[in-house]
């Protein structure tokens, strides 16, 4: 499997290494770049998929670097900004940001950001593949990864997954759960589905150790986390 490469151009050490954690936990390649002279280097050398670039950076600043890689590329742009008022800025100017977060964000919130800017930029892959966290299955091949690792699983195991990280957060009854992984000529064996999530949790457990991923929502069914790390 290839792992797009993101390209964090962010001169505050603590924050781009806490960027390229969470990046790499969601199955991307991750590399920093602490100025903007060396930004516009690297995007002609290694050709991202997505940049992640700060305003404020020593070299050369943010948005000189986007104006010169827009010459070269037309590569996904994430801004990032501390001062509300540089929004404005980077609106008026228009050049050619695909979006941009405010500081101090989430890490989780970027990634997300970036996942959305990816599918947006390749709309082909969205019926392919999903992914939440460390976790991400395509669907052409019905391959599971849990951070880049295959994780073995069954056919009902794997559709059923697939419901789950379809919506994360969502409850899914057990009825609705059958019928979408096994058919609506199964029921009335919804205690198939428990047997089936006790083994998914398992499998994933082994990846994910300490971690509440798939919960019970007694007397309803079952939900995915949207806090997987």
């Amino acid at each position: 499997m290839t792992h797009k490469h993101i390209l964090i151009v962010e001169d505050e050490q603590k924050i781009a290494a806490l960027l390229k954690e969470y990046l790499e936990k969601a199955g991307y390649r991750a590399t920093i770049a602490g100025r903007g002279d060396q930004a516009v280097a690297q995007v002609r050398k290694s050709s991202p998929a997505l940049m992640l670039l700060d305003i404020m950076l020593p070299g050369m600043d943010g948005i000189a670097v986007c104006r010169e890689v827009r010459k070269v590329s037309n590569l996904p742009i994430i801004m990032t900004t501390a001062k509300v008022e540089e929004i404005d800025r980077l609106l008026g100017l228009e050049i050619g940001a695909d979006d941009y977060i405010c500081k101090p964000f989430s890490p989780r919130e970027v990634v997300a950001r970036v996942k959305a800017v990816l599918r947006r930029s390749n709309p082909e892959t969205v019926e392919k593949n999903l992914a939440l966290g460390p976790i991400a299955l395509d669907e052409n091949t019905h391959l599971a990864l849990v951070s880049g690792q295959t994780l073995d699983l069954t056919p009902s195991e794997f559709s059923l997954l697939q419901v789950l990280i379809s919506q994360p957060g969502r409850v899914f009854s057990r009825d609705e759960l059958l019928a979408r992984v096994q058919g609506y000529d199964c029921e009335g064996y919804d205690r198939t589905i428990d047997s089936h999530i006790k083994n998914l949790r398992k499998k994933l457990a082994d990846h994910l150790p300490g971690q509440e991923i798939i919960t019970t929502v007694y007397g309803i069914g079952y939900k995915l986390s949207c806090t997987l790390q």
